[in-house]
Formats: C-alpha cells, structure tokens, sequence
C-alpha cells in the first residue's frame, strides 16, 4: 500500500518475507538503514502528497 504520507516505500520481495510494499519512511537514507540484510528496494512513493508547510488563512 502506498501512504500518501511518507516520501519513501520500500519494496520487500522474496519467498521467506513475502511481497509488499511498505511507505514509512521520511528519507532514502532512513529506508536503507532499515533495509539492511532484506531482500528489498527503496523507491521514491509516487503518491506522496506533502502537506502544505503553512496552511493559507481564510483572507477578510
């Protein structure tokens, strides 16, 4: 499942661990730490949708 919310999926293959995706990282750096020893691939989460950093106000 891609999470709109996080920037990074990895992409977890292979007989013993199964296939899925999992997008729970804020960087590439923090999903490779976590990938370490896995059979799986950091991708960029094509559905990622930032939030805006300041929310516009309603203007008067």
């Amino acid at each position: 499942m891609y999470d709109p919310r996080y920037p990074v999926c990895m992409h977890v293959y292979g007989e013993l661990v199964g296939d899925r995706m999992d997008c729970i990282f804020a960087s590439i750096r923090q999903c490779q730490a976590s990938a370490v020893g896995i059979p799986a691939t950091c991708l960029v989460n094509p559905f990622y949708a930032p939030r805006p950093a300041h929310p516009g106000r309603p203007e008067r």
